[in-house]
């Protein structure tokens, strides 16, 4: 009985000790959480902006045409893809991973017509296992990345379009509701769908300089590597909060064990006091 106390006294440091982890990691989800809010706040007014001008060109200049708003026959499509580098965040890339797998199992009949472009460990194992075409993959982003450290990936996406080497792409990436709710989503980014004609109350006016097609040849791919960007800080808030609340459950998983292991233990301790005065008893009561 002795033994089997301690090993329930030893079990129950032994959560103790996760738990004071656990709650740790939800504390620094959370601050983390609210700075990559910060950052993709900060990073929407430009993305508003840019499009504002892009839909001014696009939707005010007679006959303008760009590779970039035209349709074109679909014989390859690419899909970047938005994971974590590292676990213990619920469901946050299972869920996006689950959602690429299954649209490619729909659209697709062989690994010829499709390519990946990968950012997140996660992500990049995870087809790499299954041998999936990966064009370009990211790892290693801070839980704040600053558009330059996925400059390179977002412009090979683009350019990649632009030069005919796939005719769609696709941002696959976990939209941030709340702590509570992420969505995954496989939006299309490319050929990009050209607005509507802006009511004359509301457009703004412009005047370009060399052209607006010329500025429209800069606008567009930069719009659309913001487009990624965008799509990444919006990742990492869903993943900071899927990892807070994973964090927070395990925390309360592990107080709920606590408590049984607590109550197993004050339950055998009682047992062996009975057993030692019965025992007490019965010595006393042989002498007699």
């Amino acid at each position: 009985m002795a033994k089997g106390m301690r090993e329930i006294k030893r079990q129950i440091k032994s959560v103790q000790n996760t738990r004071q982890i656990t709650k740790a990691m939800e504390m620094v989800a959370a601050a983390k959480l609210r700075r990559a809010q910060e950052k993709a706040e900060a990073a929407r007014p430009y993305s508003e902006k840019l499009k504002e001008v892009v839909e001014s060109i696009a939707t005010g200049t007679r006959g303008i045409k760009h590779p970039m708003l035209e349709s074109r026959p679909v014989k390859k499509t690419a899909y970047l893809v938005i994971t974590s580098d590292r676990g213990l965040a619920g469901g946050y890339n299972s869920n996006i991973l689950r959602l690429v797998t299954a649209t490619i199992a729909e659209r697709h009949k062989s690994n010829d017509e499709f390519t990946l472009f990968i950012i997140g460990r996660k992500g990049r194992d995870y087809f790499t296992r299954r041998g999936y075409p990966i064009a370009e993959t990211v790892t290693e982003l801070s839980d704040t990345p600053a558009f330059a450290d996925i400059k390179s990936i977002a412009h090979k996406a683009v350019e990649g379009f632009e030069l005919s080497q796939f005719d769609e792409l696709y941002v696959c990436y976990n939209r941030f509701v709340n702590a509570l709710t992420q969505i995954p989503e496989v939006d299309q980014l490319l050929p990009m769908v050209k607005p509507e004609a802006a009511s004359t109350a509301q457009a703004a006016s412009y005047e370009y300089e060399p052209s607006p097609e010329s500025v429209l040849e800069v606008l567009l791919p930069r719009y659309a590597e913001t487009l990624i960007y965008g799509a990444l800080l919006n990742g990492k808030a869903s993943e900071l909060g899927a990892k807070m609340t994973a964090m927070g459950a395990a925390t309360k998983n592990a107080s709920k064990m606590i408590n049984d292991l607590t109550l197993t233990y004050n339950r055998a301790r009682q047992a062996a006091i009975t057993q030692e005065i019965t025992e007490i008893v019965a010595g006393a009561n042989a002498q007699v």
